[in-house]
């Protein structure tokens, strides 16, 4: 009976991240829509710090309490779970067309930030220092997002839609807050229910980090990337896994360093298989993006092939 209502709780979370997910996507194409701003910058900013939110808890409560382990594999999970899966899934259902300028700014800080974070993790720990330097590399990303803005060319922005009328904008910030409310509970709903059924089942706390709880927090990325998806927005798609990359390398782990009495212990399998995995799927991402201008179904079909692999290793 007991294990019944956790598999309810699991699908209430499920379906508060579906409907969170929808909302909040309607309102930031509104934010586009109405500032000019691109859409690829909304889901590199707006959109990718809302849906981080469930990483940035489950990682800073785990380090907290000592589960350096669950903390790092979250946040590295969800980084490989972001591309390998989520933009593996969206290529298949449909190619996703990439700006040059825009995906090859953040595609590179993207695999800049994972190099800083495994020189920083070669000695098996991360102290307060290396915390404190970590969470700094976010100002840079917040710069380039300003400047980026600036100096973008009008035919990559959402043309402004008239006067910004007090009603709308009114529903859409309802829709935005509501939305992103949805989508954070959701996801701590599902991730509780989650690591509940793995106790049942006896799965490792590791193999739970790197499985469940980092597909669990992904959840949001993978639901808002796919409603951009059949909204015909992979700006706020692409933007959005970039963005959430960035702030799981920086934001996540820095804090979670920060908040542990010790600092963050990495471990071996964290070094030689983890980070080896997320350089991997992020270079192919990266390169196939920027060279061929576009994520196509094969290139899809190997991010999502690489991620059950990876599954199967270490299971």
């Amino acid at each position: 009976m007991e294990f019944l209502l956790v598999l309810v709780i699991f699908t209430i979370g499920l379906v508060m991240i579906v409907k969170g997910g929808d909302l909040f996507v309607d309102a930031s194409i509104h934010i586009a829509e109405r500032t000019g701003i691109s859409s690829g910058i909304i889901g590199a900013t707006i959109v990718s710090v809302a849906t981080t939110l469930p990483e940035f808890f489950v990682s800073t409560v785990a380090s907290n309490e000592g589960f350096s382990e669950m903390s790092v594999g979250n946040a590295l999970g969800s980084y490989i779970c972001n591309i390998a899966f989520i933009i593996g899934i969206c290529a298949l259902i449909k190619p996703i067309k990439i700006n040059s300028t825009f995906f090859g700014i953040k595609g590179v800080m993207m695999i800049t930030y994972l190099c800083i974070f495994f020189i920083v993790s070669k000695d098996g720990i991360i102290t307060f220092k290396e915390g404190h330097l970590l969470i700094s590399l976010i100002l840079i990303f917040i710069i380039i997002n300003i400047f980026e803005h600036k100096r973008e060319d009008v035919k990559d922005k959402i043309p402004k839609k008239g006067p910004i009328k007090k009603k709308d904008l009114l529903l859409n910030g309802v829709k935005f807050i509501v939305g992103g409310f949805l989508i954070v509970y959701g996801a701590h709903l599902l991730v509780d229910s989650g690591v509940k059924i793995a106790n049942v089942l006896r799965i490792p706390k590791q193999v739970v980090s790197l499985t469940l709880l980092a597909i669990g927090t992904s959840i949001p990325e993978l639901v808002t990337s796919l409603t951009a998806t059949f909204k015909n927005q992979q700006n706020i798609s692409v933007g959005n896994i970039l963005g959430a990359n960035i702030i799981d390398i920086s934001v996540i782990m820095g804090a979670s360093a920060l908040v542990s009495d010790q600092g963050l212990m990495i471990s071996r399998q964290t070094l030689f298989l983890d980070i080896p995995m997320a350089m991997l799927v992020a270079l192919i991402f990266v390169f196939t993006g920027l060279f061929k201008e576009r994520i196509g179904r094969f290139t899809g079909l190997i991010l999502l092939g690489s991620y059950i692999a990876y599954l199967f290793i270490i299971f």
